[in-house]
């Protein structure tokens, strides 16, 4: 398991100074599907927490279209590409995120595989928001109308072959077979990935696996 100490350490230290505006503290953590955002935004928000700063994170995954409406469009085939969201929706939560007030949110049921409406309350004292999803800095509409809400950005580098191998061991275990595996996330994932890669808008910190933590403007942390 990658240790994520420094990490957690340089984006808690980075945060910290974010907290007394008088909007919300938005943090995204973006990047392809396997690279880790969630494990990350898990121990950011524990060490947020633990100072005294009240953190909840929000996943994108709660506005994943609904299988009948992606089966009725031919798309369920490609269910996490960035059309099979309602990424017009999501950009509207963002802004209402930023307002310190109570927000409700919606949360993805991976065992049902479907979204709830209004599942968690975002709490007016959450100083902090993290968000983290695969879109959060795609150079394409809406997705794009969110890079200026960040008040802090963060993208995962993870190499393909790397993320190719997490998503098959993913897939396996939710119980598919090593054939069915391979096709999800090669036929699906991967070109996903690819397109997070592709196709990013310029992050605060970029983070790869070896701890490296590099700054917008190219100089290592």
């Amino acid at each position: 398991m990658i240790d994520l100490t420094r990490q957690v350490n340089i984006l808690s230290d980075r945060i910290q100074p974010l907290r007394a505006g008088p909007s919300r503290c938005l943090v995204a953590i973006a990047g392809p599907p396997g690279s880790g955002k969630s494990t990350l935004a898990e121990e950011l928000a524990r060490r947020l927490n633990a100072q005294k700063c009240e953190t909840a994170i929000v996943p994108q995954d709660g506005f994943h279209l609904d299988n009948e409406v992606l089966t009725a469009r031919g798309d369920l085939g490609r269910k996490g590409a960035p059309h099979t969201f309602d990424g017009a929706g999501f950009v509207h939560l963002v802004r209402r995120l930023k307002e310190r007030v109570d927000v409700a949110v919606p949360v993805f049921d991976r065992g049902r595989d479907i979204a709830i409406a209004g599942a968690r309350i975002i709490p007016a004292g959450a100083e902090v928001v993290i968000v983290e999803g695969n879109y959060l800095l795609l150079d394409d509409a809406p997705w794009f109308n969110l890079a200026p809400l960040w008040a802090l950005s963060v993208r995962l580098d993870v190499p393909l072959e790397d993320l190719r191998a997490r998503l098959i061991q993913r897939w396996l275990a939710r119980g598919f077979s090593s054939a069915a595996a391979t096709r999800r996330a090669v036929n699906n994932d991967i070109p996903n990935a690819r397109t997070v890669q592709d196709h990013a808008l310029p992050p605060t910190l970029a983070l790869s696996p070896d701890g490296t933590v590099t700054e917008d403007n190219a100089r290592p942390a």
